[in-house]
């Protein structure tokens, strides 16, 4: 499954409990077509101590989302808006946003 979203995306959530919030991207699942968001989607993990130095407890931390209900945020102006892919004269191929037309980062070089 292919995700539009890349690690570090600054993203808008559409939908869900957290439907509103921004957050970054901390680490995405191309096979299952998820992603963990910072501060987005969180939950309850009760932790039993392993070894002798780790402490239990209550533990908050974020549950995957899935990629359908983000949106990547655009650094230029600053709103959530859709992606579309341009391939430069050099040969690279772009991430654009279609709102403003600003570039979001480099892909790769483009095959010929």
């Amino acid at each position: 499954m292919k995700v539009h979203v890349k690690k570090d995306d600054s993203v808008y959530v559409l939908s869900g409990k957290d439907a509103g919030k921004t957050g970054k991207v901390l680490k995405v699942f191309p096979v299952t077509g998820r992603v963990i968001v910072e501060g987005v989607n969180m939950s309850v993990k009760h932790q039993k101590p392993r070894g002798r130095y780790q402490q239990g407890g209550i533990i908050h931390q974020e549950a995957p989302v899935s990629s359908s209900n983000v949106m990547v945020v655009c650094s230029k102006c600053k709103r959530p808006s859709k992606m579309g892919h341009k391939v430069m004269a050099n040969g690279d191929k772009v991430r654009v946003c279609k709102a403003c037309g600003a570039e979001i980062d480099t892909i790769a070089a483009a095959k010929k």
